[in-house]
Order: C-alpha cells, then structure tokens, then sequence
C-alpha cells in the first residue's frame, strides 16, 4: 500500500502539513526557515511521493472507487515511510505522538476527485432524467478552477456506486442510457402531438414534427447551465399539464361531445365521483380517483424528467445540437411552405401545441365574456309580464305531464345496432295508444347537452334559454326566469309537482322551476335495489306518483314534471317490467337487480353498451306509455322527450344533437293546435321532420296554447 507523506502524514518532517489546523500536535522542534535543512527536508518530502499515489490522482476509475479505496489511501504504511525518508532520527523529537489525520483530506487527494468528475464522459452518466445535481460538482469545477488548497465536495454515493456498476457492466451501462434518452424525446414528442380526440389517435398523429420542439432546443442551448434547468423544469410542468387537459379533452369528447373547459368544468368532477360510486361502489370510485390522481403525478413527472435529459443532452453536445436543430428547422419551414401532410388533415409541420393553447386561451375569453352577455339574455322573456289569464289558455282543465327519459336520442331509433329493437317498442307502443283512444306527433329537438350534464337539457326545455354549460346554468337558476311549470303555476289554475328519484340531495332548483311539490329519491317510498346510478326503476317512479299524487282528489289539474332515470349509464343491470299489481315497495326488484349484468362488463364495450342502452330505452319508453294507458283520461296530456344523446361510443363519433319529442293527448283539439309544427304521426319521428333547437320549444309551445307575449 502507497504513503504519500507529503499529503497525509509527516512524522518524520520537520514540519506539520498547514491544512489540517483541526489536528492538535505537540510542536516539534523545526528549522528555520531558508536554512540548509529546511530545503533538505522539503526536497526529501517532494521524493516521497510514491507512483502509486501518482496514479490515484491521474486514474479515473480509483477516483471514483468506494470508501474503502480512500480508506486505504488514508492508512498510513510503516514500511513505505521508513525508506522514504534516509535522514537519520536526529530531526525527531522523540517520544511525541504521530500527529496523524485520517479525517482530513488533504488538497492533493481532493483534487484527484475533481478530475475524476472532469473526465467523465456523457455516456458514462446517469441514463435517467437528469437533474442539477445530476451534474454534480464536477461539473462547476470544469468551468472554473478551484484555488489552490480548497475543499472540493466528494462525489455523490450514487454517482460513485453508479460509476463502479456501469465499468462493471459497460454494455448493460451504454442501452441503458440510450434507452432514456430514447423514452425521453418519445415523452416529449407525445405530448406536444396528443389530439384531443379518441378517433384521431393514430400513429401518422405521432410522426410529424412540431415546431415547439424547434424553439425549445434552440432556447436550452444558448443558456447556461442554471437558466437551463429551470426552464427545463418550467417547460416540463407546462407540457405535463398540457398533456392532462388532452386526456380530459378525450374523455370529455367521448362522454359529452366536447372538450374539457378549464374555467367551468372542474365542477362535474363531483358528479362524475358519484357516477363511479353508483356504477363501481365506494372502493372501486376510490380505487379510480385514486389511480387518476398517481397517473397526472407520474404524467408531471415524466415530461419534466424528460426536457430536463433533453436539455442537458443538448448542451453537452451544444455544435451536433445546434446543426441537428438548425436542419430540422429548415425541414419544418420547407414542409410548412409546401403544404406538404402525410395524410389528409395531417400536415407533416405541425404547430399542434401552440394552436391548443390558442385555442383554450381564446376559450377562456369566451367563456368570461358570455357570462355577462348571458345575463342581458336571460333577462329578456317575451312571456314575463303575461297576465295570468292570457296564459295556456287552449289548455285549461287539462292534466299535464312533461316527462324526460335519460339519454333518449336520435340515435335511439335511426342507428342500425339498436334501432331495430326500439323501432319495434315505438311501433307497439304506438298501437297501445291508438287502441286506449290517444294520438301522438313527434319531431326532433336539439340539446344543448350531449352524453351527460341532463340538467342542462332539462333547463333549456323548460326555461327556452340555451343553457350549454354549468355557468349559464347557475346564471338562470338564480333568477327569475319564466320556465314551462311556472308558467303553468303563475296561471293559478294548476298544481305543480315533481317526481325526479335522480335528486338525492337538496335542490334549491325546486322554486325556480315552479314546483310546489317535490317527490325526490327519498318521499317515494322505494325498498329495492339501486340499478346501477338510477336510483329506482321507472316503473315504480311512475307507480308511486299514481299512489301518492295522481290518484288522490285536487281542486285543481296537475302540472307533473317528471324524470326517468332507467336508461342512464352504463345501462347495466336494467330493470324488468313486472305485473303492476306486484310492484309494492319496490322489494320485488332485489332478484331482478341480482341477476343482471354487471356494469363492468357492459361500459367498457361499446357494442355491449349499444345494445344494452336500446334495451332501456325500450323499457322506459314502455313503462311510461303502460302508465298513461292505465291511468290517463281524456284530459291528460303527456309530453316526454329525451335529454340528449347517449355517450359518443353509442352513439357514434359523429353524431347529432338530437332528441325525439312527443306530444300525446285524448282530445284531438289538442294535437290540431300544432297542426302547423308539421310533426310525424305517432311515437316516432321521421328523418325529414322538422328540427328545432331545444330552447325554441318554449315560445313556440307557449303560443300555440293561447298564451300572448307581453314584450
């Protein structure tokens, strides 16, 4: 084993190394300065140094050895000290201690640990996402020179493990790092060219070549090393968060036929948590909110690591990174210019990222800006000062029931999956009308909703303002609005109720709408199971608002507004008609609910999902039409529609806006009133029937029953 005595321990000096002042040893007796043995002794000092200590300052690999290896560099050798040094022991001061120093490293042996870290190669470093500390002192020390007898900071353990691991396995070492860098710029390129949309995902999407990428290159290599990191850091965040809002778009895209709002739509993250806990139980919806929240973490993580890599990859290579960028920015301005696309729609120079953030910036504005432009609007009502008694005056005396089934839309009954099942119900029900003496017309509406959010489709119908998102919403919620149970209330001829087994909280909603009386989830007396998110099958709902409404003695008609819930997501179990003198408490629903499917096997399959949504569509629209066969009378008139559409993986991609609509009646003066609406005969709308926007049917309704706009 080597002794540098030069360096670590001088007992056979005349003089104590300066550098280790925390070393407490007796003084020995020295020469003086400049005197002949002086000189001697620091010449004999300079011959001491061994190669072996030579080679530990000029080795790379013995720098970076573990402990042990500066452990024995440290330990003093006996034997190599005492032919070292031919003075005789005359210069000693006998029996002093050896003042000795194993703590203390001396500013030779630090130096050899600044040059291992200065000979470092790029593809001897750490393969992963690197990080200011990643680089690690050596890195400062390349650039400016340590003075002479500082302290250098160790290297860190890692590195000096991950140093012994990658000599070790070289091969293993190098694909390992070619590999992260591989994943790295694939993280990036991902991201900056995520569509927004399910069916747009495809691999010619992920081949073009952003120009983001260009600009951010270009910035990493032109600043130092501490800019750098932190506007790595800043661009990962961003791109991570960029890539979230893209898988909320998609999501938002396949359940509502639109992109994710990030002003308005944070509030439905409730709704759709208690979506999951109704259609997974509370551990599956924890279990998913909770993989939701690890994916957007690991989403951050991954971009940041990523440009981080990147940009310290660039400059460490700064002239093959700068050619590489300059030519792949004289690419992209060539293909811009000629237009040139790799498929129809998919142009090879893309600026996908700048123009998503366009977009949702130009979003938020929107969306501000409609706020107020919205509550000019809903101040307007043609019908606000209508006296009472100008009012629905061709309706008078008559029950009325406008009823909403979930999710019936247009797809219902024109698509070629599930059309079959509900044309043939229409038809039949149809036939049930015409022989109980009732007639029908139909036409189209379109929702302001699509997929989700009923709410909005129900407030549109009712109050004929287009009620699109959450903010309009609470907008003409909180005002005055004349909707069409008001209306009916505001005449003084009717009673209004409200039979909606979906609320299963307060509804403060209850007094705008006009509804004196409410029957929510909790006032219908239901014992049975829940049906997935629907709370009750449609047949009791409309069996208990006979037994606790319909059926008992008023002074006046009723006003009913009603909301079926059997059909919505994820369709599975459904409920089953059963005789109705056996309906009872609804306890009868246990076995039926017990032997339906699950909905895990229905909502991740889009053709399982079809054509379990055309059977509950079938069966709402039955239990409704059975209800009116056996409870209604000559003075009942029923109007039920759909919400909106079903999700985009039923009802296609594409898909329209819109709902069907019927009005059924006994007395034919009342259908002869809309004679000039120009509808369908019967349950089932035809694809040349007209199409109105849903929040036109107000006015249009309001007018054709006797009521007179007072602007």
């Amino acid at each position: 084993m080597s002794f540098n005595t030069s360096s670590r321990q001088l007992s056979k000096t005349d003089e104590a190394p300066e550098d280790v002042p925390s070393q407490e040893v007796t003084p020995l007796a020295s020469p003086e300065a400049g005197t002949p043995e002086a000189e001697t002794a620091e010449a004999e000092t300079a011959e001491t140094e061994t190669p072996e200590a030579e080679t530990a300052e000029a080795s790379v690999p013995d720098a970076e050895a573990p402990e042990a290896d500066a452990a024995e560099a440290e330990a003093p050798d006996v034997d190599a000290d005492a032919e070292a040094d031919p003075e005789p022991e005359a210069a000693e001061a006998p029996d002093v201690p050896e003042a000795k120093a194993p703590e203390t490293e001396t500013p030779e042996a630090q130096t050899s640990e600044a040059t291992t870290s200065e000979t470092e190669t790029p593809e001897a470093e750490t393969p992963g996402a690197e990080t200011p500390e990643a680089e690690g002192p050596g890195a400062e020390a390349s650039d400016v020179d340590a003075p002479e007898g500082a302290v250098t900071p160790r290297p860190r353990r890692w590195r000096r493990v991950w140093g012994g691991w990658r000599e070790k396995y070289p091969v293993a070492a190098r694909v390992l790092w070619w590999t992260t860098t591989a994943v790295a710029l694939a993280v990036v390129v991902v991201a900056l060219l995520m569509p927004t949309q399910a069916d747009k995902v495809r691999v010619a999407a992920f081949v073009r070549l952003p120009v983001e990428a260009i600009f951010g290159a270009a910035l990493l290599i032109v600043l130092p090393r501490r800019p750098r990191i932190a506007v790595a850091v800043f661009a990962g965040l961003g791109l991570g968060a960029l890539t979230v809002v893209n898988f909320l778009d998609i999501g938002f895209n396949e359940y509502l036929g639109r992109g994710f709002n990030v002003v308005l739509d944070w509030s439905l993250f409730s709704d759709a948590q208690g979506y999951l806990q109704d259609t997974f139980g509370k551990g599956g919806a924890l279990g998913i909110a909770a993989l939701a929240v690890t994916l957007v973490i690991v989403v951050l993580a991954l971009t940041t690591m990523s440009v981080i890599r990147l940009g310290n990859l660039a400059a460490r290579n700064t002239e093959t990174a700068t050619r590489t960028t300059l030519v792949l920015a004289i690419v992209w301005v060539t293909c811009a210019a000629l237009g040139v696309q790799y498929a129809p729609g998919i142009p090879i120079a893309s600026e996908h990222t700048m123009q998503a953030l366009q977009f949702k910036t130009e979003q938020v504005r929107r969306t501000l800006r409609d706020e107020a432009e919205f509550a000019k609007i809903a101040k307007k009502d043609d019908f606000a000062d209508t006296p009472p008694d100008q009012l629905l005056t061709g309706l008078r005396g008559k029950d009325m029931m406008i009823t909403f089934i979930e999710s019936y839309g247009r797809s219902a009954i024109e698509d070629p999956v599930m059309a079959p099942g509900v044309d043939a119900t229409l038809t039949a029900e149809n036939e049930k009308l015409t022989q109980a003496g009732f007639a029908a017309k139909s036409g189209w509406l379109t929702s302001a909703t699509y997929g989700g959010s009923s709410w909005l489709g129900h407030s549109t119908f009712l109050s004929g303002l287009w009620i699109s998102n959450q903010q309009r919403y609470r907008t003409v919620t909180a005002g005055e609005r004349l909707t069409l149970p008001g209306a009916f209330k505001k005449t003084g001829a009717w009673d209004t109720v409200g039979v909606m087994p979906g609320v299963q909280k307060a509804w403060p909603e209850q007094k705008f709408y006009g509804i004196d009386k409410l029957y929510d989830s909790h006032k219908l007396g239901y014992k049975g199971p829940k049906f997935s998110w629907s709370t009750m099958p449609d047949q009791y709902a409309l069996t208990a608002f006979e037994r606790l409404v319909h059926s008992k003695k008023h002074d006046k008609p009723l006003m009913s507004t009603i909301i079926l819930t059997s059909s919505h997501q994820p369709w599975a179990p459904i409920p089953t008609l059963v005789p109705q003198d056996q309906v009872g408490d609804g306890s009868i629903y246990n076995a039926i609910e017990k032997a339906g499917k699950k909905p895990g096997d229905i909502i991740t399959d889009s053709a399982k999902s079809k054509q379990e949504y055309g059977k509950s569509i079938q069966y709402s629209v039955s239990s409704l039409i059975n209800y009116l066969v056996k409870y209604g009378n000559k003075n009942t008139v029923l109007i039920f529609l759909g919400d909106h559409q079903p999700i985009a993986r039923v009802s296609g991609n594409h898909a329209s806006r819109d709902v069907p609509v019927s009005i059924v009646a006994k007395d034919p003066k009342v259908l002869d009133k809309i004679a000039d609406w120009n509808w369908a005969d019967g349950l089932q709308p035809q694809q040349d029937t007209p199409v109105w926007k849903m929040n036109d049917f107000r006015d249009r309704f309001l007018t054709a029953y006797g009521s007179t706009p007072a602007p």
